[in-house]
């Protein structure tokens, strides 16, 4: 992705944030100069990739296929001591018609919650042990309703609707076409998207960046390079 892209997006996120009324943390503004003076008093915004997050699934067509991520807050696989934070909030900004790909969690389980806008159109499937596609019916629940999914159908989620997905449920999602962007957000287990996505076909979770402008706004994957206490 090219980084002039991406600091497009993040501001168009914001201004939507914005109109949907989701206030956001000072943290979500900070330039890259404010970046590089944090000190150790903020590691929990480094340590636990805080912030902002843009990916187009290596496909470079994000207006098809990508998604806009605020993560709140979230716990840390490797430094419990330190983090004990057992859950993660994040803000999934989803674009009219916009498809996440077909993938899966290891570890996470997660609420998905559409707080406003469009409808969200999502397709279930189980995973087999050899990663694929399982014919048997997707039990999940939604706003606490338990019931059965058969496979490769999908479910509706309206704005106030949520649905509890477990780890090693396949599930894609399409922002329903002329229904309007979506404030989706995620309530979940604790997450690192570097190590907890199984993608049914092979996709790249963390966009590599075409430095074409200077940045706006930070990607978490970017602080190693901006923080200097790292």
């Amino acid at each position: 992705m090219k980084r002039s892209q991406i600091n497009e997006i993040i501001e168009y996120t914001i201004q939507a944030a914005e109109q949907f009324k989701i206030p956001l943390p000072p943290f979500a503004f900070y330039t890259p100069e404010e970046w590089k003076q944090i000190t150790e008093q903020e590691a929990e915004l480094v340590d636990n990739m805080l912030g902002w997050d843009v990916t187009d699934f290596a496909t470079a067509d994000f207006k098809h296929v990508g998604l806009t991520v605020f993560t709140f807050r979230n716990g840390n696989f490797k430094q419990k001591e330190t983090y004990p934070k057992p859950y993660c909030e994040k803000l999934l900004f989803v674009r009219d018609g916009q498809i996440l790909p077909f993938h899966f969690h290891w570890y996470k389980m997660e609420d998905i919650i559409n707080r406003g806008g469009g409808s969200l159109k999502l397709t279930l499937y189980n995973s087999t042990q050899a990663g694929e596609f399982a014919d048997t019916d997707v039990v999940v629940k939604v706003d606490g309703k338990r019931f059965a999914v058969p496979a490769g159908e999908t479910i509706l989620l309206k704005p106030g609707q949520s649905i509890t997905l477990a780890p090693g449920q396949y599930h894609q999602w399409q922002g329903l076409p002329g229904s309007g962007d979506i404030a989706l957000f995620e309530v979940s287990t604790t997450n690192d998207d570097r190590v907890d996505n199984r993608f049914y076909k092979a996709q790249s979770r963390i966009p590599e960046i075409e430095e074409d402008t200077i940045p706006t706004h930070l990607i978490f994957n970017d602080y190693a390079k901006y923080i200097q206490y790292i």
